[in-house]
C-alpha cells in the first residue's frame, strides 16, 4: 500500500514537471548568474533563478523600485517565483545618472525589455511565456516597457500608482504625519510645499509623469497587487485608477488584487510601516498560480474592493511665478541680506536706534526660524521616519517652537512699525536707512513664513 501510494506522489511530480506547471514546494531552485547588453551597448549583470532542471517553463523579469536596485528582496521573490515554476531574472539596475534629480523612466524601460530579451533566449524558458514584473517605481517603467513590447508576455505589477510621482510622494508624506497623529500646517502645507519646490527647482525627476496613458497601451494580461497596508502608494485609489483605465478601453485580460496586512513591497506587517520577514500569506502563490494559468487565469476581469485610505490622493498644483524657486530664493536671500546689513550697520554709533530691542528679537526670531524651517523641511524630506517625537496640539515640539518664534517676530516687527514716528523723529539718516532695512526683512521674513506654514494654525 505505501509502496503504491508514493508511486502515484511520484508520477504526479513528473507529470506536472513535465507539463511546465509548479510542483509546489517539491522541487529544488537554482541560481545562475548571467550578463547581457543594454539598448545602449552598455552591460550589467543578473542572476536566474530557476527549478531545478526546467525547460519550456514561464519566465518573468524583474524591475526595481526606486534606489540603487539592491536588497534582498528582489532575491525573496525570484525564489518564490521559482519555487512555483517560473523562471525569474533579477538583474542589476542601472545607477550610472540615476539620482532623484535625474532618471529616465523610458531608458529604465529599455533596460527591462533588455532583460527580458536575454531572459527569452535562455533554455530553462518558453520565449512565448515571459513577461514582466515591477515593484513601486518599476510600477511605472514595468507597464512603458509592457507597451511598448509585442514580446512581454504579462505584465505584474506590485504597489503600482495610478497617480503622478509627485502626488504619490505628497501623499506618502501626509500618510506619514497622519499615522503619527501630527495635523495643521505641518501637514498641509509644509508636506506639500515642500515637494512642489522639488519640483520648481527641476529636482525631483518624472514628477509630472503620468501612467494612465501607459496603462491604455497595454494589450497583455496584466496582474497588479497592492498591499492593504501601504503607506507608500495609495492603494485603494491606485487599483481604482487602474481599474478605470482598463475599462475605458475595454480590457477584458486583468486581474486586479489587496493582499490582507501586506506593506508596500508585499511583506507582512502590523502597521504598514514596518516589514516583517518573508512574503505575505498567499503573495508568492498568487503570482505563480496566476502566469501558470495564463492566459485563462486573466480573463474575465476581476478587481478586489479598494484597500481604505485615511485620505486621497491628490494632483499637486503647479507652482505659481511667486512660488518659483528664484522667487523664494531672493525672498529668503533677501530676508538674509536686510537683516544682516542692519546688524552689521550698528557698529557705527550715530546710526543706531534709540530702542534697540525690538529689532534684537526680530533678527533673532528671524534667524532661528529660517534656520530652523530649513532643518525641519531637509529632516521630512530625507527621512521615513513615523514617529517625530512628543504632540502639543496635534504639533511636533520643533515645529511649535518655530511657530511661536515666527509669532514673536511678527510682534516686533508690529512693534517695530508702531514705534516708527518715535523712532525716526530725530533720527540719522543712517539710523532711518537701517530702519528701512530692518522693516523690509521683518516684511520678508512674515511672507516667507506665511508660505511655509509657521503663522498658519
Amino acid at each position: 500500500m505505501l509502496s503504491t501510494l508514493r508511486r502515484i506522489i511520484l508520477l504526479t511530480v513528473m507529470i506536472a514537471a513535465v507539463a511546465g506547471f509548479p510542483a509546489a514546494h517539491a522541487q529544488n531552485t537554482v541560481a545562475v548568474d548571467i550578463t547581457f547588453t543594454r539598448t545602449d551597448g552598455t552591460t550589467t549583470s543578473g542572476t536566474v533563478h530557476a527549478p531545478a532542471g526546467a525547460t519550456g517553463r514561464p519566465g518573468v523579469v524583474l524591475v526595481h523600485g526606486s534606489g540603487n536596485g539592491s536588497g534582498e528582496h528582489y532575491d525573496l521573490i525570484a525564489e518564490a517565483f521559482a519555487r512555483a515554476g517560473v523562471v525569474a531574472l533579477r538583474y542589476d539596475k542601472r545607477t550610472e545618472g540615476y539620482t532623484p534629480a535625474h532618471r529616465d523612466y523610458a531608458l529604465l524601460a529599455d533596460d527591462a525589455l533588455a532583460g527580458l530579451a536575454a531572459l527569452r533566449n535562455r533554455p530553462e524558458v518558453d520565449p512565448a511565456r515571459v513577461g514582466l514584473w515591477g515593484l513601486s517605481e518599476g510600477g511605472w517603467v514595468a507597464p512603458l516597457a509592457a507597451s511598448r513590447s509585442t514580446e512581454a508576455a504579462f505584465l505584474i505589477t506590485v504597489a503600482a500608482n495610478s497617480a503622478q510621482p509627485a502626488a504619490q510622494q505628497a501623499w506618502a508624506n501626509e500618510t506619514r504625519f497622519g499615522a503619527a497623529g501630527v495635523r495643521g500646517s505641518m501637514v498641509d502645507v509644509l508636506a506639500r510645499n515642500g515637494i512642489r519646490q522639488l519640483v520648481a527647482a527641476d529636482q525631483f525627476a518624472q514628477a509630472d509623469y503620468d501612467p494612465i496613458p501607459v496603462l491604455k497601451k497595454i494589450t497583455q494580461p496584466v496582474l497588479a497587487i497592492w498591499g492593504d497596508q501601504d503607506r507608500l502608494t495609495p492603494p485603494g485609489d491606485s487599483l481604482r485608477g487602474f481599474q478605470a483605465a482598463f475599462d475605458h478601453i475595454g480590457k477584458t485580460n486583468y486581474t486586479l488584487r489587496t493582499l490582507p496586512n501586506a506593506q508596500h513591497a508585499g511583506q507582512p506587517t502590523t502597521d504598514g510601516f514596518d516589514k516583517l520577514p518573508g512574503l505575505a500569506p498567499g503573495y508568492g502563490e498568487l503570482m505563480g498560480d496566476w502566469v501558470n494559468g495564463l492566459p485563462g487565469s486573466a480573463t474575465p476581469p476581476a478587481a478586489d474592493q479598494p484597500a481604505a485610505q485615511g485620505h486621497p490622493v491628490r494632483a499637486l498644483t503647479p507652482a505659481s511665478w511667486w512660488e518659483s524657486t528664484a522667487v523664494q530664493l531672493t525672498l529668503l536671500f533677501g530676508t538674509i541680506l536686510a537683516l544682516s546689513g542692519y546688524a552689521f550697520t550698528g557698529l557705527v554709533g550715530r546710526w543706531r536706534l534709540p530702542d534697540p530691542r525690538p529689532a534684537r528679537v526680530l533678527v533673532c526670531a528671524t534667524a532661528i526660524g529660517i534656520v530652523g524651517t530649513v532643518v525641519q523641511l531637509g529632516y521630512i524630506l530625507t527621512t521615513r521616519a513615523t514617529s517625530f517625537g512628543p504632540l502639543l496640539f496635534g504639533r511636533t515640539l520643533p515645529w511649535l517652537a518655530l511657530q511661536l518664534v515666527a509669532l514673536g517676530a511678527v510682534v516686533a516687527l508690529g512693534v517695530v512699525l508702531v514705534r516708527a514716528r518715535h523712532t525716526l523723529g530725530e533720527a540719522s539718516a543712517g539710523a532711518r536707512i537701517r530702519w528701512a532695512l530692518l522693516v523690509c526683512g521683518g516684511t520678508g521674513f512674515v511672507l516667507w513664513a506665511l508660505y511655509w506654514g509657521l503663522l498658519l494654525p
